[in-house]
């Protein structure tokens, strides 16, 4: 073999024990959701007298789902002696006069909510949640973003997990109002069920770091002002937040029985849009917060390393493009070099770790929903999905990792309900256009090539992984046209 050859080979087998690390910490957190969480009883307490909670809506241009949120908070079955509403409003269109109204509406029926509106959007999110903060009444504070319906019964089942002063945070699970129209929110809610159920079931029983998930969650004042307050140097304020917290000596509680139903992004551009956040937000958190993990000598060192993972666990997007980029010079080193043969021999062991993911979606699935079956069926399109995410997600990770700054871009909302005909098509809100479907098209074409190569050769073990990565890119990048289209139609 050439030293080319060599060298890529030598490539190749990095990439894999990276992807294996990654993969393998999914078998672990469904070992330590099966042994410790799936069962685990949570401790409540019982108020003498419920304790104030200041309920916050941040808001950004939400013209479409501003009044079903703000109902849904009004609605929220609380002593009214206890709870006020804060509306934090930095918008710049109509949804300034639609809050407004609706808060008149509902302080003339006796509610206590009031409007803040910043004509300054300082921080974004973060600054918005500062400044609601600075003049919350309550000791508590509940989040819900603008895409979330509450149900009224929320903060009394929520409340009473408050059961020792030192819990900071209450997180509830996530539902999806949207979840089953189409096959992007589909694989969306299959995803974000498994991070939900498994991760935090897992994380919060194990006593590993977890975070809060930005919404349909409630904070102790205390804590939020003792971790240092909301920042806005990373784009997941909530995970920046929740580190800190914990570092601080707070303790969080996972329900999983408690849903907050919430629109999932049903248009491809917002949905990458999204994922750019949360994969660049993640970064930016771990350039900041693990060198002060690692020197903090009183958290164990396993620890250490499961926070690790958890904070960096987008640069597997990276090394997945990669991966595809030496699909076709691997197959041809495989065909044409016999003295390669004891390396993919041995590579096949790094195929155990693909079953990782699989079995940790299917068995959130199974955890929570009766047709789980059916819904597993779905499951191709998420771990195509989120081969097709690599591109954008690398952009994410490289532009965290080089300093680079970006704005906060909120994900639009669209007031979509399950079933309903009228979808995102002709509102006011466009995602920004994200031209990374010309690079996921040309991956398409390239990994076809691969394909057909595979196929010529009777290289029968690599189609499934290949058919993959084709799926994946075709996926994202036709998606991504044809919704584009749609949104200039």
């Amino acid at each position: 073999m050439s030293g080319v050859e060599v060298f890529l080979l030598a490539l190749y087998a990095v990439l894999m024990v990276i992807i294996t690390v990654y993969s393998f910490h999914a078998y672990l957190m469904v070992y330590l959701y099966h042994r410790r969480g799936r069962n685990r009883r949570l401790e409540t307490v019982r108020f003498e007298q419920w304790p104030a909670v200041t309920v916050q809506l941040p808001i950004y241009n939400e013209q479409y789902v501003v009044e079903r949120l703000i109902a849904a908070s009004c609605r929220l079955d609380y002593p009214r002696d206890r709870l006020e509403i804060q509306v934090l409003d930095d918008s710049t269109d109509e949804t300034q006069a639609i809050a407004r109204s609706l808060v008149d509406r509902f302080r003339a029926e006796g509610v206590n909510i009031v409007y803040r509106h910043r004509a300054d959007r300082t921080g974004f999110k973060a600054g918005a949640l500062r400044a609601g903060l600075d003049c919350a009444a309550g000791e508590f504070l509940a989040i819900f973003d603008a895409d979330f319906v509450p149900p009224a019964d929320f903060l009394t089942r929520m409340m009473p997990h408050f059961a020792h002063e030192r819990i900071g945070l209450v997180q509830a699970r996530w539902g999806h109002i949207n979840g089953d129209d189409s096959l992007l929110t589909r694989g969306q809610a299959i995803g974000l069920d498994a991070h939900f159920v498994i991760e935090h079931g897992a994380r919060n029983a194990a006593g590993i770091f977890m975070n809060f998930n930005g919404t349909a969650g409630i904070w102790r004042k205390r804590a939020i002002v003792d971790a240092g307050n909301w920042q806005d140097d990373t784009l997941t304020e909530d995970m920046d937040l929740s580190y800190r917290a914990q570092l601080a000596g707070w303790r969080f509680v996972y329900v999983n029985d408690v849903v907050c139903p919430a629109e999932i992004p049903a248009e491809v551009h917002g949905f990458k849009n999204q994922q750019y956040r949360w994969a660049k937000g993640a970064i930016q958190t771990a350039k900041k917060l693990l060198p002060r993990i690692w020197r903090d000598r009183s958290i164990p060192l396993l620890l250490k390393w499961e926070a690790t993972i958890h904070l960096t666990n987008h640069v597997v997007f990276p090394v997945i493009l990669l991966v595809a980029a030496l699909s076709f010079p691997m197959l041809a080193i495989k065909v044409t070099q016999s003295a390669s043969r004891g390396f993919f021999i041995g590579a096949t062991v790094f195929t155990v770790s693909a079953f990782s993911y699989p079995l940790f979606y299917i068995y959130a699935q199974k955890e929570i929903n009766r047709d789980w079956r059916r819904r597993a069926c779905f499951l191709p399109v998420l771990m195509a999905g989120a081969v097709g995410l690599s591109v954008v997600n690398t952009k994410a990770v490289l532009g965290a990792l080089l300093g680079r700054q970006s704005p906060f871009v909120r994900t639009p909302k669209y007031n979509l309900q399950a079933g309903q005909k009228r979808g995102w098509q002709g509102t006011k809100y466009r995602s920004t256009f994200n031209a990374t479907f010309f690079l996921e098209l040309l991956l398409g074409a390239y990994i076809t090539v691969a394909l057909v190569y595979a196929v010529r050769h009777a290289q029968l073990a690599s189609l499934p992984f290949i058919g993959l990565y084709w799926l994946g890119f075709l996926f994202i990048g036709s998606l991504s046209v044809v919704h584009a289209f749609k949104a200039g139609r």
